[in-house]
């Protein structure tokens, strides 16, 4: 029998125990009057002479996070809404009824408590109980207080005790809820409406990604988890909802990182009449404000680098290239390099004859493409403080619209703080042939074995042919942006229930029960 098993069937004993004493073994209610924090907030300024002039009587429920038994008497911690307050059981005062079930708890339990507040010798702001009620039994045992969880994948897939255990990961969450409202107020003050469009999709549309694939068993059809909504959200500009925004869940079937969960949440906005230099300056007002509401600064720590939400640098793709060229490759590229396939070309083998690691490179990619990937090898890990990359090669880009000057590059860019590319914005393509045009060129490169290339969406055209005015939109990462704020350095750490790689059932064994341990 396991130690785990041993000690559930122990408190089950307690359980039965508690209610021979005339308490429900799972109440149904329990009428408080204030909130652990509630009392702290208000009392903990108060000295032991105010709290025994004007008497506060309360009532508090909570889970007990420790318990001292002295004699006739004990003390215990309540913990709730992430904040912890000591009471004191005092035989005398509670009845023998009362004491023998303080006698019968256990770490982890949920009680309630009707007293007054007072301060101990120490000093330390108490709940003198007068009456106990029981609540709900903690069956299995918290981990052991000094260390909590250390098992970090165990913290993940139990992260209601991982919450129980560690306040600080109660807050990023709190943070996380915090972020999310912040970004909802700052649309609504701005005439923005917020929208749901399907999960379950016909055609896995707005962005390109490897969707996860289910099937309707009634209409017998395959349909895909949404990897973007940006199509129908788009649909939605063409009929007459000029600001518009959604918080939605999107599934991608791609890698696990600690920055990458197949589920993830996007905040993805519109906006008609506006283009790409527009969401540039939403996007600045906007993180700066979600910071502020939730941190109460605009400045932010991630991965061991400080930066300001209210300062950014705005660089082109190329100027970033440029930027950051690494010197053992020199001289710098310029403009002209870029200029076409074999320049382009002459620039990795530049780079790949001077500098490691070598960047891997496909002579029949397109022009656009092999850009992208210089940008990722030699300038993405610079891009620490706040910064807008701005304008994109077509090749990479099939829903953004062309630049006025520059045929082969479009109104795009992407946001990227603390290393982490955060968010993807477009001056939004409404021109229905040559979004046919596009579509046809990403069907090419899945025939190459591109798996993520964009599929072909008739209706998204059709819509786009009923006119949809110049628009601008963009889609921001919540769990990164969350991430940056709480300092967490994997996406799991800001997602409740991350997904996780099955695991076998375990036990745990006493030492009695291992075999071949003869003890000395």
């Amino acid at each position: 029998m396991s130690l785990e098993t041993k000690i559930y069937e122990l408190r089950q004993q307690k359980l039965r125990d508690i209610v021979a004493l005339g308490q429900e073994a799972y109440t149904h209610k329990y009428a408080f009057t204030h909130t652990v924090p509630q009392i702290l907030a208000d009392f903990t300024q108060k000295t032991a002479e105010e709290l025994e002039k004007d008497r506060v009587n309360v009532k508090v429920a909570g889970r007990l996070m420790s318990i001292r038994l002295q004699g006739k008497a004990g003390f215990a911690h309540l913990q709730q809404g992430g904040q912890r307050l000591q009471i004191y059981v005092k035989l005398d005062l509670v009845g023998e009824n009362g004491f023998a079930l303080y006698k019968l708890l256990d770490l982890g339990d949920h009680i309630g408590v009707s007293g007054y507040l007072f301060r101990t010798r120490t000093g330390e702001l108490t709940i003198h109980v007068e009456e106990i009620t029981f609540l709900s039994k903690d069956l299995l045992p918290l981990p052991e207080k000094w260390h909590g969880l250390q098992d970090v994948e165990l913290r993940y897939r139990q992260r209601y005790v991982d919450m129980v255990m560690n306040q600080d990961v109660r807050a990023v969450f709190v943070k996380r809820s915090k972020v999310v409202q912040s970004m909802r107020r700052f649309f609504d003050a701005r005439g923005y409406v917020e929208v749901e469009t399907p999960m379950m999709q016909a055609i896995a549309g707005g962005a390109t990604a490897r969707p996860f694939v289910t099937h309707h068993n009634t209409l017998d059809v395959d349909l895909y988890l949404r990897i973007a909504p940006e199509l129908y959200l788009k649909r939605l500009v063409v009929g007459g909802l000029d600001r518009v925004y959604e918080i939605n869940r999107n599934f991608r079937n791609e890698g696990v990182s600690t920055q990458h969960n197949p589920e993830f949440t996007m905040l993805e906005f519109y906006q008609a009449y506006a283009d790409y230099k527009d969401m540039m300056q939403i996007t600045e007002d906007l993180l700066a404000q979600t910071a502020m509401d939730v941190n109460g600064t605009t400045k932010a720590n991630f991965n061991g680098h400080e930066f300001d939400f209210a300062n950014w640098q705005r660089l082109s793709m190329r100027e970033a290239i440029m930027k950051y060229w690494p010197e053992a490759a020199a001289p710098k590229p310029e403009m002209s390099d870029f200029a076409s396939a074999e320049s382009v070309g002459k620039l990795v083998q530049r780079l790949n004859a001077k500098h490691t690691p070598h960047m891997p490179y496909d002579s029949k990619d397109p022009a656009g493409k092999t850009i992208a990937a210089l940008f990722e090898h030699v300038a993405e890990e610079h891009l620490i403080q706040p910064t807008i990359l701005y304008d994109f090669p077509v090749a990479i880009s099939p829903l953004s619209k062309n630049k006025r000057d520059e045929p082969d590059w479009v109104e795009r860019f992407e946001v990227f703080v603390g290393g982490l590319e955060i968010g993807n914005a477009f001056s939004e393509l409404n021109d229905p042939e040559e979004q046919r045009r596009r579509f046809e060129q990403q069907l090419k490169e899945k025939e190459r074995g591109d798996e993520e290339a964009h599929a072909m969406d008739e209706d998204y055209i059709r819509a786009l042919s009923y006119g949809l005015p110049p628009t601008g939109g963009e889609g921001i990462g919540i769990d990164r942006v969350t991430m940056l704020l709480t300092g967490s350095k994997s996406i799991r750490d800001v997602i409740l229930f991350p997904l996780l790689r099955p695991q076998a059932p375990q036990e745990i064994v006493l030492e009695e029960d291992k075999p071949g341990d003869d003890k000395k």
